[in-house]
C-alpha cells in the first residue's frame, strides 16, 4: 500500500501513535497483509482511524476483514483487542468479569476488565468481529464509547471509563448470513463504513503465493479461475457465499500441496456446504479445471 499518498497531516498522526506505542509488546500486533485491487480501502481506513472515526468493514466471509484490521494495527504500530461475537456474546464478554480472589486469607471479589476495558485504558484499537452476530441487546452498552463521549459507565462495576485519545474501532460484518441480524441505525451510523469486495485475478493470485503453502504457478493460476467461476455460481444463487471464501480457498491450496486438487476442493470447500446440489455444482466446476 503506497502510505506515500496519504496527507502530510495524516502521515504525522500515524508517526505520533507510533511513537506512543513503541514500548508496548504485550499485545500482537498483526502484520501488514492486506490485499486489494482497489488500494483506497486500506488508505481510506488508515485516513479515518486517524481522525478518529469508528470503522465498519462490510464484505463476504474470508474476504481479508480481519487482516486489513490487523494491517492497520501494524501501520500504527498499535495492539490491537479482539472480540469475536455470537449469539452468546453478553456484557461479561465485552467489558469483563468478577471473580473472587484471595489475598493473606481474605476473600475478595475483583473485576478482570475485558477487551473493550482494556483497549479504553490503554489507548489501543479494539476490533468486534461479526459485530451483528451479538444479540441486539448486548450492543447499545458501546453506543457512548463509539461517539464524541469515548466512555462507559461499567454497568458491572458502576464505575466510568475513559478512552485515552489513541483508542480506536474497528468492526466486521457479514451481512444476510444465518444468525445474523441487521445493525440498529442508530448504531451503524458511529461508523465510517468500508466495503471490502472479493479479491480476484492478480490480487488474488499474490495472497495465495502470501498465504498458502502452494507454489506451482499452473496450479495457482487453476485455482484463481476456480474462484472466479464459484463467484459466478455464487452470484446466480446457484451455491452460497461461503463456497467462495478466499479462506477456504487458501485451506484448499494447502492440501493441494499433498493430495490431488479435486480431493482437496472437496474437503476444503464442496464438503462444508448442506446441499448435495451445491456440493456437485462445485465439484463440476473444479472438474473441469482440475479433471
Amino acid at each position: 500500500m503506497n502510505i506515500a499518498e496519504l496527507p502530510g497531516d495524516i502521515k504525522s498522526m500515524i508517526e505520533k501513535r507510533k511513537r506512543a506505542f513503541s514500548y508496548y509488546h504485550e499485545e500482537m500486533i498483526g502484520e501488514h497483509g492486506f490485499l486489494a485491487e482497489d488500494e483506497t480501502i486500506f488508505l481510506d481506513a488508515a485516513i479515518a482511524l486517524s481522525l478518529g472515526k469508528n470503522i465498519l468493514l462490510k464484505g463476504p466471509t474470508g474476504s481479508g476483514k480481519t487482516r486489513l484490521a490487523e494491517s492497520l494495527s501494524n501501520l500504527f504500530s498499535q495492539p490491537m483487542h479482539s472480540v469475536n461475537c455470537s449469539v452468546d456474546t453478553d456484557t461479561e464478554a465485552l467489558l469483563g468479569f468478577k471473580t473472587i480472589t484471595q489475598n493473606e486469607g481474605v476473600n475478595r471479589i475483583e473485576f478482570i476488565p475485558g477487551p473493550v476495558i482494556k483497549a479504553m485504558e490503554k489507548g489501543h484499537l479494539l476490533y468486534i468481529d461479526e459485530i451483528n452476530m451479538a444479540k441486539p441487546e448486548t450492543l447499545p452498552i458501546l453506543n457512548s464509547i463509539l461517539d464524541y463521549r469515548r466512555m462507559l459507565t461499567n454497568p458491572l462495576t458502576a464505575e466510568v471509563t475513559r478512552a485515552k485519545e489513541t483508542f480506536g474501532v474497528i468492526a466486521a460484518i457479514n451481512e444476510g448470513y444465518i444468525g445474523t441480524v441487521p445493525l440498529n441505525e442508530a448504531l451503524k451510523n458511529r461508523f465510517v463504513v468500508i466495503d471490502i469486495p472479493y479479491v480476484q485475478g492478480g490480487i488474488l493470485k499474490d495472497v495465495i503465493k502470501q498465504e498458502s503453502k502452494l507454489n506451482n504457478e499452473k496450479m495457482i493460476e487453476q485455482f484463481v479461475r476456480l474462484s472466479s467461476d464459484l463467484l459466478v455460481q455464487v452470484k446466480s444463487g446457484i451455491i452460497p457465499e461461503e463456497a467462495a471464501s478466499i479462506r477456504a480457498l487458501i485451506d484448499t491450496c494447502d492440501l493441494a500441496v499433498y493430495m490431488d486438487p479435486l480431493r482437496a476442493v472437496r474437503r476444503g470447500i464442496s464438503d462444508k456446504l448442506e446441499e448435495e446440489r451445491e456440493k456437485a455444482a462445485v465439484l463440476n466446476i473444479a472438474s473441469t479445471l482440475f479433471g
